[in-house]
């Protein structure tokens, strides 16, 4: 459900949304995309290996890429228990369009 909520509120935005339903098709996908990769948008927990892992092997082919991580579990949590390094950007579940809008704008400006 994320998501679908996810993919159609960036596709309002205006943005290009290249949706894979797990972590190893968002990889081969990355390896197989000529063009840039603007952002990955991703769960910090996935079912085959943590988002971090994923965007990892993502930015191999495409360093350009920024990262936003999204959880249910608040940042302070998730960096305590070193899933990702402090300052990485991070998007609380749940969250609005509106919410999502404004992250991934601070994405791409900083």
């Amino acid at each position: 459900m994320v998501r679908g909520f996810v993919q159609k509120a960036l596709q309002r935005l205006g943005y290009l949304v290249h949706v894979r339903a797990d972590s190893r098709q968002a990889i081969e996908f990355g390896q197989a995309h000529d063009g840039p990769l603007h952002a990955i948008v991703t769960d910090v927990v996935l079912p085959d290996m943590n988002g971090r892992e994923m965007a990892a092997h993502v930015r191999q082919d495409h360093p350009e890429a920024k990262v936003l991580f999204m959880s249910g579990y608040t940042d302070d949590a998730i960096v305590r228990h070193g899933v990702l390094e402090p300052g990485t950007w991070f998007l609380q579940k749940p969250f609005t369009a509106d919410r999502l809008a404004r992250k991934l704008r601070e994405v791409f400006t900083t």
